[in-house]
């Protein structure tokens, strides 16, 4: 069996913890068997891996992410990254051809999808056991997981069976997200939710896929769909396969199943009211409180709030009000100041914008894992200066390397070709000086590090 985990999302629903390159998915907030915290993806990883599916996994998802996978994950799955984000049919075609260009997977194999981020019990494996085999037995070309409902929800969409039986069940129709008063009566009539999984042997897919692909991509390799994926719709999987399958069934599951897109839901199941430096008095009822930050946060007489602090910005909110959190943060500043790479982390100090034109400064802690660099690159329109504060290291700086260490500086001025590399870990400060400061000025160049042996 083929598993494809879709990882996607914007990161705005648990700000100021996600953004944009760092979705919720990634927050290591849930608590893990070892007694240490672990993400959403990892923690539906590990379930994988402990079940008895014998699932060989793939992650679908977008280049903002690759990194904060590879370094989750530790490099155990196949990633396939959009290079444009579009939707989820066509996210999940790229992962197909993936599958059958570069791992020869044959058209008969069983492909299940499911997002990276539920929050699930053991059971859900077993249901998409339980899918996966209808799909081999010729039950249906397609198979979804119908979550069971436990309130009548207007989130989710709704999967309403011909006939309600225990067991694989032909689906009669979908709706979409309803009012509460047409969520009771879907709920009456048997209807499960959507949970956006389903099932289908690799061919199934392949073939609604190739109505996109013209000569060149059918005859060309995995990196000429690749680079011809604009021609895919911007279409979801529902619209574009569910809704227009001519043989459907869903498989019901009752069990745990969370979808923790908002802090009030996050909060359950964090498993203690603070994580980080933070202190509640006595009269603090429901409160809960993650902060990021060196500095310590303090609640007293709080009632049913939750407080998020993270070197992005500051969060309090009550939680009956979380769901509203995404238009305001779409009006804050874009630029993450926290990101993860898998050559290290950067932390934002400082975006000091002057009065005077070109005045800007953007201060960054930099740390680099040992052997990691950062790629040989110049700037077009920004100066830095590199001030190191622990660790060993070596500068490469327009071709000439030097080893660096606590307290030395490097003047890299703009249009020089620089990079560095960790020998233990590495710590520096960076000045960015120019206008515009933006992460797109940049210039990568080959790089075979003088003196290694080829």
């Amino acid at each position: 069996m083929q598993l494809i985990l879709l990882s996607g999302g914007s990161g705005k629903r648990l700000w100021p913890l996600s953004n944009d390159s760092y979705s919720k998915q990634f927050l290591r907030l849930l608590p893990a068997p070892d007694g240490s915290r672990e993400s959403m993806v990892q923690r539906v990883v590990r379930q994988i891996r402990s079940s008895d599916l014998g699932a060989q996994i793939t992650v679908a998802t977008g280049e903002g992410q690759k990194d904060a996978i590879s370094i989750q994950l530790e490099e155990s799955v196949d990633i396939v990254t959009e290079p444009e984000r579009r939707d989820t049919f066509p996210a999940i075609a790229l992962a197909c051809l993936y599958l059958s260009r570069e791992k020869h997977c044959g058209p008969d194999e069983v492909v299940v999808v499911m997002p990276s981020d539920p929050y699930i019990d053991d059971g859900y494996f077993k249901v998409i056991g339980r899918m996966a085999e209808a799909v081999q037995d010729g039950a249906a070309q397609l198979v979804l997981m119908g979550i069971e409902p436990t309130y009548p929800s207007t989130k989710f969409g709704y999967i309403v069976p011909r006939e309600k039986k225990d067991g694989i069940m032909e689906v009669g129709r979908f709706t979409e997200k309803p009012d509460a008063a047409r969520a009771e009566e879907l709920i009456g009539m048997g209807a499960l939710w959507n949970g956006g999984v389903f099932a289908f042997r690799l061919g199934y897919l392949l073939d609604i896929a190739s109505r996109y692909m013209d000569s060149a991509m059918r005859e060309g390799s995995f990196a000429d769909i690749r680079a011809n994926y604009s021609k895919f719709p911007k279409i979801s999987f529902d619209y574009e396969v569910a809704e227009k399958a001519e043989s459907v069934a869903v498989v019901p599951f009752k069990g745990i199943w969370k979808d923790l897109g908002t802090w009030d839901a996050l909060s359950e199941v964090l498993g203690q009211n603070t994580i980080g430096n933070a202190v509640l008095d006595s009269d603090a009822h429901d409160t809960h409180v993650v902060n990021r930050l060196d500095i310590p946060c303090l609640c007293i007489g709080t009632d049913n709030i939750v407080v998020a602090a993270s070197p992005d910005g500051i969060l309090v909110a009550d939680k009956n009000c979380c769901e509203n959190i995404k238009p305001y943060v779409a009006r804050l500043e874009e630029r993450p100041m926290f990101e993860e790479r898998r050559w290290g982390q950067y932390k934002v100090i400082e975006n000091y914008v002057g009065e005077e034109p070109g005045s800007h400064a953007l201060v960054k802690h930099i740390i680099l894992k040992p052997g990691k660099n950062i790629s040989y690159q110049e700037h077009h329109h920004r100066s830095e200066i590199w001030t190191f504060i622990e660790g060993e290291g070596e500068l490469l700086l327009d071709g000439k390397v030097r080893k660096v260490g606590r307290g030395d500086v490097a003047d890299i001025r703009a249009g020089q070709k620089h990079a560095v590399r960790a020998v233990t870990e590495l710590h520096f400060i960076e000045v960015q000086l120019g206008d515009p400061l933006v992460e797109e000025d940049i210039i990568r160049h080959e790089l075979s590090w003088p003196g290694d042996k080829a």
